[in-house]
Formats: C-alpha cells, structure tokens, sequence
C-alpha cells in the first residue's frame, strides 16, 4: 500500500519538481533524441493521440511519490492493447531505446524516473477486466484496473481482493513491485495472489509465465516464472495482464484500538496474538507521535501512547472466539479494554485514518518534506527493532513516527524532514542506512514493500551477498542483454 504504508505519501511540490526538471529541453529537442522515424513507427502503432511528446506529459510521468528526483522520459506512448505494447517495444527494441512502464505513479522508490531518458510506456488506457471466474476464485485483469476500480466490479459477486497497500494502485503496478498492505498477515502479498502473468519482453515477444490462459490454485510445472516477475520493478518485462486469487467478503467485520503502556507490550501482543493461531485481519501498529498525528489530522481521541488497530474477519460465531482470545493477550501486556468500530461507517473512518498516516505526519511539521523507509524482520525480533529504532529517533533529534503491518514483521518511519536544512537530510540518510542494517543483522530484509527502485540498490547487494547479486544480473541480462527495461533500477549497473 501503499504504501504499502503505502498508506500515505509525498506528492513533491510544484516548486520542487521544477527545480528538479529545470535541465528538461523543450518537448520538440527533447524528442529529437528519439528521431522522427521513431516517432512516426510509434504513431503508426498507437495513433497521433497514444504519442505525447508535451513537456507536462513527459514531467508527470518521470516521477512517483518518492523523494527521488523527477526523470522525464524523452516521449511518453499509450498502448490500447498487448499487440500494441508488443509492437512498441520491438521499435525500442531494434533503436535501443529504454522503456520505463507506467502505472499510477503511486510507487515510493523512484522506480518510474527514466534515468537514462527513453520511452515511457504510460499503461492507463488498458483497464478491461478480462475475465473472471466467480466459482474459481480468480480474474484477470490488464495494467490500468486499479485496486479499487476491481472492488467496485467485483460488488456484487460476493468476492473481494484484500491486498490493499493504502494508495489505489494499478494491480499489474503492484504485480511488479510485490506490494501488499495492511491485509497482508491474513490474505498474504500480492507475490501470494499473482497466479499467471502475461508480460511483454525487451525485444518485443510475449510469455505466459504459468502457460497462455492457465490459472491452477497450484502448480509444480517447472520454474516459477510468475514469481520471478513479480517484484520486478518493470527490469525484466512489461505486465500487461495479471490473474489474481480472489476472495469471498467475510460475513461478519469488526475492528478494535487497543493502547498501551509501552512499544514493547504492544509489539508483545501482537508476535502473541499470532502465537496462539487467531487468524487476525489486520493489526497495525502506531507508536505514540503517530497516534496524536493521527488523532490531529483525523479529529480522533485516542490516548496518545503505542496502539494496536485491530480488524478480525469470520463467521459471527468465529469472531467472538477471535476477539475473547486477542482481548485476553493484550491485557495480560496491560493493554486497555478495546474501542470498537462495528458499523461499516466507524471502521472505515477507523482505517482511513491508518491510511492517512502520511499525511498526518506531514502535518506535524507544515513546510517540510517526508520520506517513507520499511523494513522487515522475522516476527521474534520485532519488539527489539522497534524499540532500538524508537531510541535511535529519539538520540538523533529527528521526527519519525512509526506505523507498520506488525503482523507479518513490517513496519514504516515516515520521515518529516526539512529538505532546505543539510545536516538534517543527512542525519536522517544515515538514519535509514542504520535501520536497514539493523533489520539485516536481525536477519530481516531492507524493503519489505516499498521496493527498490533508486534507493536500495546498494542495500540489496548487502542482502544479497555476491553470489546472489550476479544470479539477478545473470537473469536480467538473459532477458534483457541490452539494458533496456526499467535501466538503472534494482541493480547497480555499470555500462560498457
């Protein structure tokens, strides 16, 4: 959701993105890079009106919601199909033109900037649902259906998709950056929903990575193509349709706000709550700055110390077993009784201020700017991180309220910070250095989310080890020798 905490993000300002983009030449030089032969190939695919060469076009789709510094791509194209999508990157392909795809610009490690300028292959004008198999569980959709627009289709089916990352992303765009959300620690990542991929490949050709049309609930048919794309970050291939699990809509929803005297009780109870096997929905963490963030900025009145949101799904009968069991383990860690939101009304307002946590933060500190950073350990060691990196805010004078989907290890800084003041902005890179590491020494992971992109490149060559990293470079440069899909993004690559 995002984000992810994807939950909320930074939207740069127009003052910001034009001192970023000040060096971008006018529309007519900036594509005189691409060439008039080119251009009129690409016009000749996808029509007069899928070719954009207009300088705000080109800006809009050289960022996301990261910090990272707005890219534009030299020409912006919009595909109506996978036929056009295929036909398009064979003229990339033969003219070695980088093409960055694009989906809602809703990701926070830069992963849409065309580094190295390009095509950028603006997705939003395929947004059929294709086909959906209510009795199978499952639908396949193309790149521009959002999380949303399928909910809304899916209405009165009786079936939902849960992976829910805050922002109202583009399925395939979440495909590509393993999203997932607050619903995570009950209905799994999108790694665990994606069931087949169509993907269009550097040169042109397209592959099936569970067989054309094919959607088994499991397989052992070979490699997992489909999770290799998955998390890609649009360096392997262009998604151009995902089939996606689906799942019927709980019978009965009830959500609680439970706090607590300390980070520790509150992390305690959730590894417990997980310990004794109640399938819990949803349980987000929120440390004391972020809950009177949150409080401000949504009219809420909590108490301002670390709270668990809670959500539990079921039958009625199952939830009252769910609910007694989470009740008793919270206040044996000296929890308080639970608040609850019932009513459709109240948990929606309940979790749309989860949601807006971002904004929230912002809102600590008007002018200033934020940075969202995740991580992810296994669940025994989550009290410890959050407690060290709570200690590590504090000692460092920086605001950083924490908010995370603790159920499954993960958790967010929402970093406010004023980007006018050097010494801050470094105190806070190496900040964010130090809790990547502590999550790495914790045997954790850098992103548990977010993704890549830009910012953890050199992060994922320390995860990864040597051996590891030149296994990704071995299969990007099978599928891609020229360096031309996403360049620049996940690994660090130096050309010849």
């Amino acid at each position: 959701m995002l984000l992810g905490l994807t939950g909320g993000r930074l939207l740069p300002s127009p003052r910001r993105c034009l001192l970023h983009c000040r060096h971008i030449k006018s529309a007519a030089t900036a594509a005189s890079g691409v060439g008039d032969g080119v251009l009129s190939a690409f016009r000749s695919i996808c029509g007069e009106e899928g070719v954009s060469l207009g300088e705000a076009v080109r800006e809009q789709h050289g960022k996301d919601e990261s910090v990272h510094r707005c890219r534009p791509p030299d020409v912006v194209v919009f595909p109506r199909c996978v036929e056009e999508v295929s036909a398009l990157a064979k003229v990339c392909h033969k003219h070695r033109l980088p093409i960055i795809p694009f989906g809602t610009g809703t990701g926070l490690e830069g992963g849409v900037g065309a580094v190295k300028g390009g095509v950028c292959f603006s997705l939003r004008n395929m947004e059929q649902v294709l086909d959906l198999h209510p009795e199978d569980f499952d639908v396949t959709v193309e790149p521009g259906v959002t999380r949303k627009a399928l909910n809304a289709y899916l209405r009165d089916t009786g079936l939902w998709f849960p992976v829910d990352p805050g922002a109202d992303a583009s399925l395939c765009g979440m495909a590509a950056t393993s999203a997932s959300g607050t619903n995570a620690v009950r209905y799994g990542t999108m790694r665990e929903n994606v069931m087949n991929l169509e993907v269009v490949l550097a040169d042109g050709s397209i592959v099936h990575t569970a067989g054309k049309g094919r959607r088994p609930r499991k397989t052992s048919a070979g490699y997992n193509l489909t999770n290799l794309f998955v998390g890609s970050e649009g360096t392997l291939g262009i998604i151009t349709k995902t089939t996606l699990r689906l799942y019927g809509i709980p019978e009965a929803m009830v959500s609680a706000v439970c706090s607590f005297p300390s980070v520790q009780a509150a992390v305690d109870s959730t590894v417990q709550t997980l310990q004794a096997g109640v399938p819990i929905a949803r349980i987000e963490f929120l440390d004391d700055v972020m809950i009177d963030a949150c409080n401000r900025f949504s009219s809420l009145s909590y108490p301002v110390t670390p709270t668990l949101f809670l959500e539990f799904h079921g039958s009625e009968q199952s939830l009252q077993e769910q609910v007694k069991t989470a009740e008793d383990i919270t206040q044996s860690n000296g929890g308080s009784d639970f608040q609850w939101a019932r009513d459709t009304e109240t948990r929606n307002r309940l979790w749309k201020a989860r949601h807006d946590a971002w904004y929230a933060a912002l809102a600590l500190r008007p002018g200033c700017k934020a940075y969202s950073t995740d991580v992810c350990v296994p669940l025994s060691r989550l009290p410890q991180i959050i407690v060290e990196t709570k200690e590590d805010l504090i000692e460092n004078r920086l605001t950083g309220p924490i908010a995370g989907h603790v159920g499954d290890g993960n958790f967010h800084c929402l970093m406010v910070v004023d980007p006018n003041n050097p010494e801050e902005m470094h105190r806070v890179h190496l900040f964010t250095e130090r809790l990547a590491r502590r999550a790495l020494a914790m045997d954790g992971t850098c992103t548990g989310e977010h993704g890549v992109g830009l910012g953890k490149r050199a992060l994922l060559c320390e995860e990864m080890g040597p051996v590891g990293i030149q296994v990704m470079r071995s299969l990007k440069d099978t599928l891609d020798p020229n360096n031309l899909m996403n360049p620049g993004k996940i690994l660090q690559r130096e050309e010849p």
